[in-house]
């Protein structure tokens, strides 16, 4: 401590910063007598705040430096040398505040630090316990902890502001804390001192912008909600408004609200109170202001109020005092202010007598003043006190102006003129009292002068008789006070939800005492919780100051509302006393953008008539000491005012010698200043674009208030405009709206851009982070007012303002510059077309701040390219003000009504050939063509017939001059094309160069130095079609090429077809989705798939209105090839799906016709609709049919077998109906031979011979009865043709190899290419999978042992994918299997058909895939090893070996991409054909199962040697006993139960080939090494492990392997492996019972 006191100041520097300067002066002393001191420091000051006599400053690297009366620490620091806070060394602070007397700190990680006096805890309960000491000598941390949430969290501070016995903090999520003592808290307590930061509820949820406090009063700046409007801006435009409406376009607001009330339940007695007299202080004591018990106190009932003309005093709690030797007088209850003859107290006629003085002196004011020019008297009331003791002069005088006498009131004995803050004597007298002491003896502990302070309250005295003094004596100087508030710089700037730029839709929020009026609310009454200020919602407010008792708002418009006490002039004007915000009035051309408000005045910052700003002061004067003595000689005794003091706001002559201030602050009696100096002429552009800004912003409110609000009121505005001028008027208020809106919005960001203009970044200045938005707003103002311009509005509203503004139009033409008006005359257009001169300031100051950076910095980048945009921009606008201007003066040419439907608010005249400089080719020698070049079309009128050809669909080709010398340009349009003759070379490079340039600025493009002939071919663009043709009455929006639809688009015709897709050459091609309305049936049919030349052609799928949905492939607009055909529950007919070969829209070839509603599913060929030819038929009853169909019957030989293996063979001449020779085969091998006739479900009468079998062949009747099916079926070569057709096309071939293969290759790559474009929703494992896809593999090499496992991952890829023709292949090929074989086609009869036509999609396939990759030798071919390398590939599970070469077949490469999609409906026919044998097996299975492990080793006549004796169970050896069960060849058995998890007969044997290692493993150890199995021991055994391995179905698996397997590998190992496997379930089926 000793320490800090003998080094006051860090190391000073001999030359000073040039940033960063601080001035500080006394408030009170004569204007031009005032000398600021500069305070020298080593570091630029970042920030000061001032408390009543104290301040903090802040520098750069975060150190804070005190000075002052640091009371808490018996110390006085001059300014010259501040003292050092070394405790916040190495906390990185970024923001400081002084209250009345103590001081706080906010950190960079929004910690807060507090120290100084805390008798009423403003300072908090410190982190060091639960110290509550009166003082804090060391910055200590405070906590702010939001215990609502769980778990509790701390809260990041962002800004601080202090009162006297308050403290409130702003947090990040703009929320309001707050401790300390009394209502100025706004907390809902009645428990004083409040110790922890609190959350102020009442603003709980709303955004906090910004806090300053008074001394017992607390301001919010707090953003506006949401308007809840039901009135939609377009009514309002119908109506004049503007949806931003500000109170300034309104009426003016009204005094006062009397509808406000104190909240939270302050009781308001009739019956009136004396409240305890407070203690008086000895002149020379020193004590805190108040104490614990008297904070406590204070809240509730800090305010007199008045209910009508009945004085109403509310109660106020006893006051200890601080000790016990203080001799306060006790509380004395007084029935009321009686004026009877026998007073209460000896002096109450002295003091009747005073007031009567005083309320004659009010008189003798008003008359020596002039109206308006009275203060409130009750401006230096104690400031602690509770009640108010001093009446308005302004309503101590209304009842003598009114003449209204003064009545005693019987009730309760009052008899005051009409307050709202009765006066109680005894204060009065205590007042008295307390000024004469404090004048006799008084001690300064102030930076003022005892003289000083002797006069202030002798001057005090006499002008307020009433008012008492209590307290301690650092609150009887003459006003006493806080700080400036904390104002929030740029960095706690308020900012739009995503735009970043500061709210103009605030509100003010008041709270505390109000006996001065401090909180505007229209009365003196206390508010304990923050309530709006209703009259301030609207004008914009951007920070607000408080001062002791008074209180600044600044709006965003540079003006400045005050309210509160006016004693010493700090309001600004000479109203007193004032409830109510109240206007301050400047001198012209002041600007005010910064206020901050002391003890007794007030501080503002203000742009002057030049760049560097100027200083406003607000407050008291010292006069000279000749004019002092005959003031107080004239008048001693009467109640005047004690010192001289502004009645506006005065100029401070020497702020011009502080160089650019950039921020001001103001506490007590002391003001201060930052500035800069300007280096480089930085400073000075950074202020002249904020005060030009500032500057537009006021002049663009006061047009818009002057004129346009006026006009959008008035209710002759439509009628005087005339209709075509309507919109374009509500166009351009709404656009200038938006443009002060946006210009209001950047003033008073840069306005706290110059705030803390040290910290914050050049690159981040609005005009740079938002310049597309800039230049929009910019874009739509200038078309707004060129629309209205052309519509000729200008003139109209040129006589409707004259009419409309009267007196307001010599105000209106000063906003002019001096070459828009003439003789006071306001040119309108020139009025509306100034803003546009802003960005051509915005363009030149940003160059002149980029010159002040290096050129390669990022600063300079940023800037110099900001200044390019807005210049351009600048050049773009005035163009477009040039074309607007020629477009007005060619509608005022060529005014009629054949021109007038021509005229819309947008369009402008760009070219027009009224001198024949242009005409039609061809055209006649009498005939008149007229061509005017608009800026969206280009219009030919002949006579009074206009022909109107959009740019965005218009072509521009120049003609070569050939020898008939023609300036011949062409004109391409969607529906015609014509040519244009100019008169002159010159004439056709004119419209040339103009047909392009507009063509390429509907295009969007910059519509600058386009050459003739590059305006662009291809496009995008809307047409609506009106000639004969297929598009007729259709709107169309898409691509174009050279005057045709090409490329994607819509195209939508009135009668509900629309068609979305790929155009090509004017016509549909390509991908598209149509539909089609059915009148009919009242639905539309709709189309997705592909187009050709206009027609529906290629794989597309098409749902009829009818329910019916068909998908498959179309030739010229009918269905032709593959498709498939579903008719639903909306189809006359039966429910049916029909999959196959289509020609000419008709069913032809082979398909599959299920008939969902008879249960019927026909297998054969079609023609023309009708069955026709071979073909299968099967029921769900289990009936079977394989014959020949003519004319849709079952017409010639066919077979018939039923379910129970009954079969007749025979001729049919009907569905189920035989008619002649047959034989009957019945299921125990008996036939009938003769002749048949009837239906099958009916009866059959037989005219035969029954055979019976002999007895020595009786399977040799059933062969021939059921083997001989199929040969009456399609055979399985012939089926689906038209799938592997269509997948032939896709590959670009005619025919089943008929193509080029380069050429196929090149499809695949342009569908794979294209299905990634146009599949927004694919995963990320799809798109890698069509990016593998892209790449054409080598092709045309040999097929060698290397390479071919490249081929045969492709094809995995290949057929993974269905948008490859390969993968949409497979993929149809699993429809139509599944369509054949499941449901009523799963029947055992058509395993065999099953299995060939598996067989036959292999061998078409592998033609395929032999086409792709020729070097594929043929099927069951060698693959040969690469000629450079030995053979050493990796060997294939679907490969054999044999003999040292690799055999590829189309099984091995193939079957493992069809098999296990299509094995679910195959191995049900497996499992079907099995079923007999598969009940017999199981039923064995489940009998052996039973035994133990040797029982049935033994039982199975395996070998003992085999038998296992120890079994590892979890790497433990465990002994097998004669009841183990399930413990032998466990790893054999495991292995051999994966069969069931394979599809592939490949898979398949795999497992079977381990089963066998692993039982080998297992038998190993007990036998030599040399050990070779044979047949004889390994059947046994490997029964075993089957019968152990318990798998279901095991006769399928080995059928389906049998019919399945490679033919190159049945006679290998494996081929003998599972012919052992098919051994032992041969023998397990043959097993007799035991």
């Amino acid at each position: 401590m000793e320490n800090r006191e003998e080094s006051p100041a860090d190391e000073r520097a001999p030359t000073p910063p040039e940033r960063g300067l601080l001035y500080i002066w006394q408030s009170a002393g004569p204007s031009a007598q005032l000398c600021p001191e500069r305070v020298l420091l080593s570091r630029p000051v970042l920030q000061a705040s001032l408390g009543e006599h104290h301040g903090l400053l802040l520098t750069q690297g975060g150190q804070v430096y005190s000075f002052g009366e640091l009371s808490w620490r018996d110390l006085s620091i001059p300014v010259s040398a501040p003292l050092l806070e070394v405790s916040l060394l190495g906390r990185t602070v970024v923001r400081v505040a002084a209250g009345g007397f103590h001081c706080g700190a906010l950190s960079e990680q929004g910690n807060v630090y507090m120290w100084g006096e805390n008798t009423a805890g403003q300072c908090g309960l410190t982190e060091r316990g639960t110290d509550t000491s009166i003082t804090v000598p060391e910055p200590c941390p405070v906590s702010v902890v939001d215990s609502d949430v769980v778990p509790p969290a701390v809260v990041r501070v962002v800004d601080l502001a202090f009162g006297r016995e308050h403290s409130l903090a702003l947090s990040a999520q703009n929320e309001l804390w707050a401790w300390g003592s009394g209502c100025q808290l706004g907390l809902v307590t009645n428990t004083f001192p409040v110790w922890r930061p609190q959350k102020v509820e009442h603003l709980a949820g709303r955004h906090v912008i910004q806090v300053a406090c008074g001394a017992y009063h607390s301001l919010a700046l707090v953003r506006s909600l949401p308007q809840q409007t039901t009135q939609n801006p377009s009514e309002k435009r119908q109506r004049g408004q503007s949806p931003h409406h500000s109170v300034t376009e309104r009426e003016e607001p009204f005094a006062a609200d009397t509808g406000h009330y104190c909240p939270l339940g302050v009781e308001l007695e009739t019956s009136p109170r004396r409240r305890d007299p407070s203690r008086r202080f000895q002149p020379g004591e020193r004590s805190a202001g108040s104490s614990t018990g008297s904070a406590a106190g204070l809240c509730p009932f800090s305010e007199d109020v008045n209910s009508n003309t009945k004085q109403t005093i509310l109660p106020v709690g006893h006051i200890p005092p601080l000790n016990e030797g203080d001799g306060g007088p006790k509380s004395h209850p007084l029935p009321g202010w009686r004026a009877n003859t026998n007073p209460a107290f000896p002096e109450e006629a002295e003091l009747q007598n005073l007031l009567r003085k005083l309320s004659s002196h009010s008189l003798e004011m008003r008359h020596t003043t002039g109206p308006g020019d009275t203060d409130s008297l009750s401006s230096f009331t104690s400031d602690d006190s509770c009640v108010s003791s001093t009446p308005s002069t302004d309503l101590l005088t209304s009842s003598y102006k009114e003449d209204s006498p003064i009545k005693s009131q019987t009730n309760n004995g009052v008899a005051v003129p009409y307050s709202s803050s009765p006066v109680c004597l005894e204060e009065v007298r205590l007042c008295l009292e307390a000024e004469k002491k404090a004048l006799q003896g008084a001690k300064s502990t102030s930076l003022t002068n005892i003289n000083q302070k002797g006069k202030a309250a002798a001057n005090r005295r006499r002008s307020l008789p009433g008012t008492p003094t209590r307290g301690s004596p650092r609150r009887r100087h003459p006003c006493a006070c806080k700080s400036s508030s904390s104002c929030r710089t740029r960095a706690a700037a308020p900012e739009e939800a995503g735009e970043g730029l500061p709210s103009l839709e605030t509100e003010v929020w008041s709270w505390g005492r109000g006996s001065e009026g401090q909180l505007g609310h229209g009365d003196q009454l206390a508010r304990l919780q923050p309530l709006c200020i209703k009259c301030l919602t609207g004008e914009e407010v951007i920070k607000v100051a408080a001062g002791s008792h008074h209180s600044l708002a600044l709006t965003a418009h540079c003006q400045v509302y005050t309210w509160g006490s006016n004693m010493c002039g700090q309001l600004g004007h000479v109203n007193s006393p004032v409830t109510v915000p109240q206007q301050t009035k400047l001198s012209d051309g002041l600007r005010v953008w910064d206020v901050s408000a002391g003890q007794s005045h007030s501080l503002l910052l203000a742009d002057g008539d030049c760049v560097q700003p100027v200083l406003l002061y607000c407050g008291p004067q010292q006069e000279p000491k000749s004019t002092q003595r005959k003031r107080s000689h004239r008048s001693q005794r009467s109640p005047s005012r004690a010192e001289s003091y502004t009645v506006r706001p005065n100029l401070l002559p020497f702020c011009m010698e502080m160089d650019y201030i950039s921020r001001v602050c103001s506490g007590g009696q002391s003001c201060a200043a930052l500035a800069d100096q300007n280096v480089m002429g930085f400073i000075s552009a950074i202020h002249e674009l904020a005060s030009r800004e500032r500057q537009f912003y006021c002049w663009l409110s006061s047009v818009r208030k002057l004129l346009l609000t006026p006009l959008q009121n008035r209710e002759s505005v439509c009628p005087s405009l005339g209709e075509p001028c309507i919109n374009p008027f509500f166009s351009l208020c709404e656009s200038f709206v938006h443009l002060s809106f946006l210009v209001g919005r950047h003033s008073t960001s840069l306005s706290y851009f110059l705030y803390d203009v040290q910290g914050c970044d050049v690159t981040s200045l609005p005009l740079l982070t938002h310049t597309e938005h800039f230049l929009d707003i910019y874009k739509e103002y200038c078309s707004s007012v060129g629309n209205f311009q052309v519509m000729g509005g200008f003139r109209s509203l040129h006589k409707l303002s004259l009419e409309c503004l009267g007196s307001q139009q010599t105000v209106l033409a000063q906003l002019c510059v001096s070459d828009q008006s003439v003789s006071g005359n306001v040119d309108l257009v020139s009025l509306f077309y100034w803003p546009l001169q802003q960005l051509h300031q915005h363009s030149r100051v940003l160059l002149k701040l980029a010159a002040c950076y290096d050129v390669l910095t990022t600063e300079y980048q940023s800037l110099y390219q900001g200044g390019i945009q807005y210049d351009s921009l600048s050049s773009s606008l005035l163009r477009r003000k040039k074309e607007a201007e020629t477009t007005f003066l060619f509608w005022s040419t060529h005014s009629g009504k054949t021109t007038e439907v021509l005229r819309l608010p947008q369009r402008r005249v760009l070219c027009e050939s009224s001198n024949r400089s242009l005409t039609l080719q061809n055209a006649g020698r009498f005939s008149n063509h007229w061509f005017i070049l608009f800026n969206d079309t280009l219009v030919h009128t002949q006579f009074s017939t206009h022909h109107i050809y959009p740019l965005s669909c218009l072509w521009v080709k120049p003609l070569t001059e050939d020898s008939s010398g023609l300036y011949a340009i062409k004109i391409t349009c969607p529906e015609e094309s014509f040519t244009l003759v100019a008169s002159t070379p010159q004439e056709k490079n004119k419209w040339l160069l103009s047909l392009n340039q507009a063509v390429d600025q509907v295009l969007g493009g910059a519509g600058q130095g386009s050459s003739p002939g590059l305006a662009a071919m291809s496009r995008t663009a809307s047409y609506l079609f009106t000639g004969e043709g297929r598009f007729k009455d259709g709107q169309y929006t898409g691509g174009w090429l050279a005057g045709r639809v090409h490329g994607r688009g819509t195209m939508k015709w009135p009668d509900g077809r629309t068609y979305s897709g790929n155009f090509k050459n004017g016509q549909e091609d390509g991908y598209g989705e149509s539909i089609m309305p059915d009148k009919v049936l009242n639905k539309p049919d709709s189309y997705q798939g592909h187009w050709r030349d206009g027609k529906i052609h290629g794989f597309g799928k098409y749902k009829y209105a009818s329910g019916e949905v068909y998908e498959g492939c179309f030739c010229d607009g009918q269905r032709h090839g593959y498709g498939m055909l579903s008719s639903g529950k909306m189809a006359k007919k039966s429910s049916s799906v029909f999959i196959g070969q289509w020609v000419h829209d008709k069913k032809t070839g082979y398909g599959v016709y299920d008939d969902i509603t008879r249960g019927e599913k026909y297998m054969g060929l079609w023609s023309d609709e009708q069955r026709h030819g071979s073909a299968v038929v099967v029921t769900q009853c289990g009936l079977y049919y394989e014959g020949i169909f003519r004319d849709n019957k079952m017409c010639g030989p066919g077979l018939l077998v039923s379910d129970d293996d009954t079969a007749l063979q025979g001729e049919f001449s009907e569905d189920w109906t035989v008619n002649g020779k047959g034989v009957l085969s019945l299921a125990n091998g008996d036939c009938l031979e003769g002749l048949f006739s009837g239906e099958w479900t009916t009866g059959l009468k037989v005219d035969g011979t029954y055979l019976k079998p002999s007895a020595d062949e009786p399977e040799n009747k059933e062969r021939n009865g059921l083997l001989r099916m199929g040969q009456y079926a399609v055979p399985a070569g012939q089926r689906w043709l038209c799938v592997f057709d269509e997948c032939w096309s896709r590959l670009g071939c005619d025919s089943a190899g008929r193509g080029e293969r380069t050429a196929a290759w090149d499809n695949i790559a342009v569908t794979i290419t294209t299905a990634r474009r146009q599949s927004p929703d694919l995963t990320r494992s799809q798109s890698k999978a069509l990016e593998c896809l892209e790449f054409i593999p080598h092709h045309g090499e040999p097929v060698t042992t290397a390479n071919y496992d490249n081929i045969r991952r492709y094809l995995i890829k290949a057929c993974e994918t269905p948008h490859h023709p390969l993968g949409w292949l497979v993929e149809t090929l699993v429809t139509v299997y599944r369509m054949t074989y499941v449901g009523v086609g799963s029947n055992r009869r058509l395993l065999r058909l099953a299995v060939r036509e598996l067989l036959a999609y292999l061998i078409h396939f592998y033609s395929i895939v032999r086409f792709l990759f020729p070097g594929l030798p043929d099927d069951g071919s060698i693959i040969p090893d690469p000629p450079a390398s030995s053979s050493n590939s990796k060997q294939n599970a679907n490969i054999a070996e044999q003999g040292g070469v690799l055999v590829v077949s189309c099984s091995s490469l193939l079957l493992p991409q069809l098999l296990p999609r299509l094995y679910p409906p195959l191995f049900t026919l497996y499992c079907l054909q099995e079923e007999q044998e598969e009940v017999q097996y199981w039923e064995r299975i489940l009998r052996l199962n039973k035994q133990p492990d040797w029982s049935l080793l033994s039982f199975l006549g395996v070998r003992e040697k085999f038998w296992p004796v120890w079994v590892s169970i979890l790497g433990e050896e465990m002994q097998i006993v004669s009841s183990s069960t399930d413990a032998c060849f466990v790893s054999a058995v495991e292995t051999l139960q994966q069969i069931s998890t394979t599809f592939t007969p490949s898979d398949k044997l795999l497992v079977i080939q381990k089963t066998f290692e692993e039982l080998t493993q297992e038998v190993k150890p007990m036998m030599d090494d040399n050990f070779l199995w044979c047949m004889d021991d390994l059947l046994p055994l490997f029964i075993y492990v089957v019968l152990r391995a318990r798998i279901r179905n095991l006769g399928s698996e080995v059928s389906l392997i049998d019919d399945l397997m490679d033919p190159n590998i049945q006679h290998g190992e494996m081929g003998l492996m599972f012919t052992t496997l098919k051994a032992c379930y041969m023998q397990i089926l043959q097993e007799s019972a035991m």
